[in-house]
């Protein structure tokens, strides 16, 4: 197990480095270099998720940099389509579905918006302050319901890839709430991300597709590699970063798609 564990180490780095989530990592480099299944892959770095992402929502929690009404509202809308979507994958196993094909296809989905978020970041933040401006009342009368349209989207996405509860969740959040401080955007993603993974994760562990020894060798490595990450971080220029590592993924994504 010791080479999960190298593995956990080098996605704890790279998340650590760039901010991106570790799903877009993590379940590609499961599949890709270590033949995990699909199902598989998505559902171990759910738990993954939820556990290493739970230090952070608390210390954004700590500092008081968490809109607990945002994170109500994309919750009102992810849960249930969490439960819905796992509900789903339970009665297509159980009539003897091939799932592969459709988590793959939805990973690839994933990937590639993740990546297009990476760019168009602050794209979609300048919009959102435009739109805010322009239509003042009406867009904050309608923020809410588009709140919990875009927790749906990632209650579905999440729960069958495992991605988009990090940086495209994040980009969203930049577009609906534009007059919102970044670390607070920050902190309101991590701490919604942390009850979707765990659900999605644990409705995953009832159908059988979490490796649990898996899950503890990533968890050995992730978090001295996240630190580290971290501590670097300030010395590569995000700006060589964001395009080197949206590219991969999109690559990455475009590959599981056809």
């Amino acid at each position: 197990m010791l080479v999960y564990t190298l593995a956990g180490l080098l996605v704890g780095f790279l998340v650590g480095l760039t901010g991106v989530g570790g799903g877009s990592l993590m379940t590609p480099l499961l599949m890709f270099a270590f033949g995990v299944p699909p199902m598989v892959a998505v559902g171990t770095d759910l738990l993954f998720a939820a556990i290493t992402k739970l230090a952070g929502a608390v210390a954004h929690g700590l500092r008081r940099t968490v809109e607990w009404p945002v994170v109500a509202l994309l919750g009102a809308g992810s849960v249930p389509a969490a439960l819905a979507t796992t509900a789903a994958l339970g009665h297509w196993q159980a009539a003897g579905a091939e799932l592969d094909a459709l988590v793959t296809s939805a990973l690839g989905t994933a990937l590639i918006l993740t990546s297009l978020a990476l760019v168009l970041k602050r794209r979609l933040h300048a919009v959102g302050r435009e739109l805010a401006g322009r239509l003042g009342g009406d867009w904050t009368r309608w923020r809410p319901a588009l709140t919990v349209a875009t927790g749906l989207l990632l209650g579905v996405l999440v729960t069958l890839s495992s991605v988009g509860a990090g940086a495209l969740g994040a980009a969203i959040l930049l577009f609906l709430y534009p007059r919102l401080p970044t670390v607070r955007v920050v902190g309101t993603d991590i701490a919604h991300a942390v009850p979707l993974t765990a659900i999605a994760g644990l409705g995953h562990l009832q159908l059988g597709s979490v490796d649990l020894a898996l899950l503890g060798s990533l968890l050995l490595g992730s978090l001295p590699g996240i630190y580290l990450g971290s501590y670097l971080s300030a010395n590569i220029p995000e700006r060589v970063m964001r395009p080197v590592l949206a590219s991969m993924l999109m690559a990455i994504g475009v590959k599981f798609i056809w």
